[in-house]
């Protein structure tokens, strides 16, 4: 039987491999048109009946005709309303809709004459609907249904009617006829029934392979935007979220522009629009601090059509090379550590004897100096080396940036005997940023000492600037002197390992601030200015 629900049917006549398929639509659709043709035939026979006097309509028993015509239409207008209400069950229906055409076809074939008045064509479109809607499990009992009664009414038409010539050889070409409609119907259902399958493994192939295109999509470590022609965000991974720092429900309703997003993304989108040969150089973006290189691509050659916009983080892609880089300098450390270290210290407590043992002496001590100097020259790279990988991890807690700025001035002016004055703290007001306290301490440490000897040592020749972005709610703080600054091409280098332009330094200092500054999830940046050196550390709002 079939199964009454709101969701899906279950026909159970149907093939064992189409009977989990939600027929809802298909095939009640299919029944309600078909009753609408059955109530258009009813009301034009008895039209025809009542009007048009040369049909051999009724000839026979004319009352019996409309009586039997007007049951017909009232049948077909019930049917019509219990296909609306979906019950009974579609089998059901089916099976009383064309039982109920053989027998009323049948009675107005006996009321009309038989087979001359073409009564007996109206049970093939029956059967072949039936056929169809059925698909063909019943065409072939219809068939012989048909088949039977139509010979009944012939076999009780010879008996009842006064010179009745029975006409058992056209009955029997149209009960072959019947059986052909009926094969035909269930062949072409059979054939529909495996075009649906076709269609249904088609589609869930398309919807597997969608999905995988969707995974794969979202799995990259790479950042992907599909702008529409109108520059909606249509589409993004959740890699492409990571980097913007956005989070938006978008959807076909509720689309989102990109310039309201990521403003000057779309100023890049639109430059490469009006050419699509420019060249787009890495992008830092607002929201992150992310350092990304763009890639865009249409989806057709048409101007107008989607555009792909790739974003590739290039802050992954340093830091894939300085694994290498780091995995290169640990395994250096290693020997390092063993090879030079230890001669090192010997070679320095041997120097202090000897320049102890020439004070007594009265000798000049400069050249032992000169060696002891250099052995702590030497300790110190050392020392910077052996940190690259003994640095501990980020234990990040809130911390009063002002305050803690004022007392590392003091300290850091106290061990470098230097003047407070040297120094000038800029803030509004107190910020309370998220950072591990010595991996900021150190920071701070590198960048003071780089300003310190690079800027001309006067009242306020390093400023320190603690502001909030104006872009969103990160907190920078910046560090700049007023030295004769970076030229533009040793620039690009200045945080690379090794990379120095001061005589005595390791190379070492900015390269560990940048390390310690990512894993805080910090950003540093240099900020080129028209005189002095200017560094810019971005942190993360306590909120």
């Amino acid at each position: 039987m079939i199964t009454l629900s709101s969701s899906k049917k279950t026909i159970p006549w149907l093939p064992a491999e189409v009977k989990d398929i939600e027929y809802i639509d298909q095939y009640w659709r299919s029944l309600y048109f078909f009753n609408i043709y059955r109530l258009i035939i009813g009301c034009g026979l008895l039209f025809a009946a009542r009007e048009f006097q040369f049909t051999h309509f009724g000839s026979y028993d004319y009352q019996l005709f409309l009586q039997t015509g007007i049951i017909y239409v009232i049948c077909g207008g019930l049917s019509v309303l219990f296909v609306r209400l979906r019950s009974p069950g579609f089998d059901w229906q089916l099976f009383f809709q064309v039982g109920t055409d053989i027998v009323i076809f049948s009675i107005m074939l006996y009321t009309s004459g038989g087979l001359q008045s073409g009564l007996g064509v109206l049970m093939l479109v029956s059967l072949a609907g039936a056929g169809l809607i059925s698909r063909g499990r019943l065409a072939l009992f219809f068939a012989s249904m048909a088949s039977l009664g139509l010979l009944l009414q012939e076999a009780y038409a010879f008996l009842t009617v006064n010179n009745y010539i029975a006409q058992y050889s056209q009955a029997g070409l149209m009960s072959m006829a019947y059986f052909a409609v009926a094969w035909l119907a269930h062949r072409l259902a059979k054939h529909t029934l495996a075009s649906e399958q076709l269609a249904r493994e088609r589609g869930i192939d398309l919807v597997s392979m969608a999905q995988i295109n969707q995974l794969v999509i979202q799995d990259l470590q790479e950042g992907i935007l599909i702008i529409n022609k109108v520059g909606n965000i249509r589409q993004r991974n959740h890699y492409a979220e990571k980097l913007l720092g956005f989070n938006i429900t978008i959807n076909q309703s509720n689309l989102v522009k990109l310039s309201d997003c990521v403003p000057e993304l779309a100023v890049q989108l639109t430059r490469w629009q009006s050419n699509n040969e420019t060249h787009c150089d890495c992008l830092r973006l607002a929201q992150t601090h992310a350092l990304v290189r763009l890639r865009f691509l249409r989806v057709q050659t048409d101007s107008r059509s989607d555009v792909v916009i790739f974003l590739e983080d290039m802050g992954r892609v340093h830091a894939q090379l300085q694994q290498l880089k780091l995995a290169a300098v640990g395994r250096l450390t290693a020997n390092i550590a063993h090879e030079i270290r230890n001669p090192l210290s010997a070679i320095n407590h041997a120097a202090e004897l000897l320049e102890e043992e020439l004070v007594e002496k009265n000798v000049n001590t400069r050249l032992v100096r000169i060696i002891c100097d250099n052995t702590q020259r030497l300790n110190k790279i050392v020392q910077d080396v052996l940190q690259l990988n003994r640095r501990n991890a980020a234990k990040i807690e809130s911390v009063d940036l002002v305050n803690f700025v004022i007392k590392f001035l003091n300290e850091f002016c106290q061990i470098e005997k230097i003047d407070n004055q040297l120094f000038k703290l800029v803030a509004a007001e107190q910020y309370v940023i998220r950072f591990d306290r010595d991996h900021l301490h150190q920071i701070m440490w590198n960048l003071c000492q780089n300003a310190k000897r690079h800027c001309r040592q006067q009242a306020g020749s390093i400023k320190i600037l603690i502001a909030k972005a104006a872009t969103d709610n990160n907190i920078y703080f910046d560090i700049i002197d007023d030295g004769p600054g970076i030229a533009l091409p040793q620039s690009k280098q200045i945080f690379e390992p090794f990379f120095t332009t001061a005589a005595g330094g390791t190379g070492l200092g900015l390269f560990i601030t940048r390390e310690l500054c990512e894993n805080n999830r910090a950003s540093i940046d240099y900020i080129e200015d028209s005189f002095g050196t200017h560094f810019r550390v971005i942190c993360q709002n306590d909120q």
